[in-house]
This record gives structure tokens, sequence and C-alpha cells, in this order.
């Protein structure tokens, strides 16, 4: 029950299966400069059993960056949006300099239930006004609570059958990209 990348172009028939099939989907929104970090993120959303959508593999959206044309961007962000249930916004320091995270979050407001993720050492202070009309996922703790909820499971139900790894256990795979006092 692995989740998949609905942004990668090997993934088009199975993510137009999950999407008819009600596979729950989470577009990270994130500025560029946080990919890494999102990456870990998305493969344990994934491993829980949630699609993702996550622009990496979105060939057509880097193509129409290259050749700077807005419009063709646009397109492709509100598909991965209109192909989603969810929206995780990553905030770091950089999300403040983000062209596009305010408009795929006002874009997405009414067409997908929004969160935001914040990554290690970010404070309540620090995030933007716009984030905090949005329910705040804080450290690993809160993310297994998250994402629990949006496939209507438990943690320890998640948790035993190896979906989730538990925020007290050692080396948890999201050690180095999220707080887990939280």
């Amino acid at each position: 029950m692995t989740g998949i990348n609905r942004a990668h172009s090997l993934n088009i028939s199975k993510a137009k299966t999950n999407l008819l099939a009600g596979v729950k989907c989470v577009f990270i929104s994130h500025h560029k400069s946080d990919l890494e970090y999102c990456k870990k993120v998305a493969s344990y959303i994934m491993k829980a059993g949630i699609d993702v959508y996550l622009d990496e593999y979105d060939y057509d959206l880097k193509h129409h960056v290259q050749v700077n044309n807005p419009k063709g961007v646009v397109n492709c962000i509100r598909k991965g949006i209109n192909n989603s249930s969810h929206m995780l916004c990553v905030i770091s320091p950089s999300t403040i300099y983000s062209k596009w995270v305010p408009w795929e979050i006002g874009y997405g407001y009414d067409k997908t239930k929004i969160g935001a993720l914040t990554l290690k050492g970010i404070t309540s202070t620090s995030l933007p006004d716009y984030i905090k009309t949005v329910p705040i996922v804080r450290g690993t703790k809160s993310l297994n609570s998250y994402l629990s909820r949006i496939i209507d499971s438990t943690e320890y139900s998640m948790e035993s059958y190896g979906y989730i790894t538990s925020h007290t256990k050692l080396n948890h795979p999201l050690d180095n990209v999220l707080d887990w006092k939280l």
C-alpha cells in the first residue's frame, strides 16, 4: 500500500486510477530550495499509502519554467492541485521569498484541505500571515496525526503495519527535516 507521486510521467495511468478510486493525494507546495527536504517528506507520506504531487518529476512544468511560459506553469500547478485532496505547504525561511507558494495556496484554498508543515527550527512567530489561517503540522508527532486523519485510521494501526514511524523512535526518517518534540 505505497502511494505514488502523481506528477511523475511514469505514474500517469496509476494516477488516473487512484484519482477515480478516491485515493487521497497531498499536493506539496514548497520553495524550490527546499526540494531535498520535500522529497523526504513525500517519501514518508507515500509510505503511508497516500499519493503526493511533488513537482520534481513534472516535466511539463519544468519545460514551461525553462521557456518562461507563466501560463503553462499555472496550468501545470492547477492540474496538480485539482487532482489532489489535500495541500501541505512546506514552511522554511525560503518560503517568504517564493513567487508561487502564496499563489498555490490561494488557488487551492477552496479546492483542497490545506495544512502547513514547518521544517526544523521554524518558530510560530516566523510564519507568514497567510499560513496562520490553516492548520499547522509541527514535528513528526503532528505529521503522523495529520496522515492518520487523511486516511481515517489510527496512528497505532498505521505504526503496526509499518506505514508510519513512531515519533519516539530513534533515527526517525525525518529527524533531520522536522522537529520531533513539537
